[in-house]
């Protein structure tokens, strides 16, 4: 893999808006956030309790993460929470995503409950509340406690069970001040980028243990999805996917087919189920044989309304139909970027695809209200003289929040907004090689300094919430 360590250069004539006007775009009362997960800024992996994830165990193999590095320390959140939630009251805004590490709450994932963790998440709440902060917490964000991969992990479907027993754990000590709770983060991420492309961990490449990840993950949570609605009635409950913006290569039958059958496996496997109550046809079509036993009822558990869902974007998939039909459904190949502004880790900008994606989800799907919970992107700036001069991803939120603005303004119900990330952290597979922070993190010092993007994400939050000025 080549290091993409070096920033690539950029068009730099994009005038940075004003806040204030650019703030017009938006209703008074749209929400501002930043987001993190546990297993990317915690470290302290083996305290007050907590056993290993599947993360810490991948990462300790060699040539599955860059250099080796790991999340034994990352920008060591949990001793520094405080000045991190001092952060995010400076950065102006309202709400903080952060996720809820698993290990911590019951190490073993199932058994016995671990009240030192639980007792850092109550600390991690009250401090928020403490800065009026609103509190998005996402119970599963990738570390699965390693002693579940015995059982078989996602691809067995006791881990669901396991996974419904935390959920309940959580909301009955945490629930009464959170403001919502998601069930996933990105489900595409746990099935098919961990179980069948092998880059994530557990590291699996197998179709088979991937369609049982998937079912297994739908399946989790819609019983999270009881779990939470049972032990705390009164939070909105939903679940954050990283929808595939999907465009066909050329206008040919072929492509706009082939881009039909990739929305049915990368979002269709997770909509499908989840707001339809089924899986897609030509998906089962293709790969019904290799599904684990869907059992009667399964659906009707994972298909429960929601009040709230995020999507997280950061760049379009493009495809071309792969004739041959070598290998399996949905039998695509990558077509060429239209665009050839990338980020450092190698990503297409274009803001289209998230207007074009949002568009396409709600044509298809009756969808409650919509949360950006994550969108960014990663340039690899270190500080000069003290400042961090990170022009490209300021650019790539106004183009970003310019295209939320214009579905805001079509009518659509894109209630709040989170930047990822709220500090540059570890970047799973990539290390810390790569950056997605507002806040710039030395890793060496864990110095935290405020980059030219965050001050100006900074300045546009602290305008809200403020009265519903109509838009412009």
């Amino acid at each position: 893999m080549t290091d993409l360590k070096m920033s690539n250069p950029q068009p730099r004539n994009l005038k940075t808006p004003d806040a204030e006007k650019f703030a017009a775009g938006f209703p008074g009362d749209f929400l501002w956030g930043v987001a993190t997960a546990s297993y990317q800024i915690e470290g302290s992996t083996k305290a007050d309790g907590r056993k290993p994830s599947i993360w810490d165990a991948f990462s300790k193999m060699p040539g599955r993460v860059y250099q080796g590095h790991n999340g034994d320390v990352a920008c060591d959140h949990y001793n520094r929470w405080e000045e991190d939630l001092d952060l995010i009251k400076e950065m102006g805004v309202e709400a903080y995503r952060f996720s809820i590490a698993w290990p911590r709450i019951i190490p073993d994932g199932t058994g016995r409950i671990n009240e030192k963790g639980l007792d850092f998440y109550d600390r991690l709440i009250d401090g928020c509340k403490a800065r009026g902060i609103k509190t998005y917490a996402t119970l599963y964000h990738w570390d699965l406690p390693l002693s579940l991969m015995g059982e078989g992990g996602w691809a067995a479907r006791s881990t669901a069970y396991a996974f419904q027993r935390y959920a309940k754990v959580v909301m009955a000590r945490l629930g009464d001040r959170l403001d919502a709770v998601a069930t996933f983060n990105e489900p595409w991420c746990i099935v098919w980028l961990s179980h069948l492309y092998g880059i994530h961990a557990p590291g699996e490449k197998n179709m088979q243990a991937a369609l049982a990840a998937m079912h297994h993950v739908n399946l989790a949570h819609g019983l999270g999805v009881e779990a939470i609605r049972h032990v705390t009635p009164d939070v909105p409950v939903g679940t954050v996917i990283n929808a595939a913006s999907i465009i066909a290569g050329s206008d040919s039958p072929a492509d706009l087919a082939a881009a039909e059958r990739a929305h049915q496996f990368h979002n269709g496997a997770f909509f499908d189920p989840i707001f339809k109550g089924e899986y897609p046809q030509q998906f089962l079509e293709a790969l019904g044989d290799r599904m684990p036993v869907v059992e009667d009822g399964d659906l009707k558990v994972i298909n429960q309304k929601l009040d709230w869902w995020g999507l997280n974007y950061y760049k379009p998939d493009r495809v071309h139909d792969e004739p041959a039909r070598s290998g399996d459904f949905p039998w695509t190949i990558e077509a060429k970027p239209a665009s050839d502004v990338k980020t450092d880790i190698g990503w297409e900008v274009y803001a289209p695809g998230l207007k074009q994606l949002v568009e396409d989800l709600y044509r298809r799907y009756d969808l409650p209200d919509c949360y950006i919970t994550e969108n960014g992107a990663c340039y690899n700036m270190e500080p000069v003289d003290g400042e961090v001069d990170d022009q490209p991803r300021l650019d790539y939120y106004v183009q970003h929040l310019s295209v939320v603005a214009d579905l805001i303004k079509d009518g659509y119900p894109m209630k709040g907004y989170f930047a990822w990330s709220l500090m540059d952290n570890f970047e799973w597979a990539e290390g810390y090689r790569m950056r997605f922070g507002l806040v710039h993190v030395n890793y060496e010092t864990q110095e935290r300094t405020i980059k030219k993007s965050g001050k100006w994400y900074r300045e546009l939050a602290s305008l809200f919430p403020k009265g519903n000025h109509k838009q412009g």
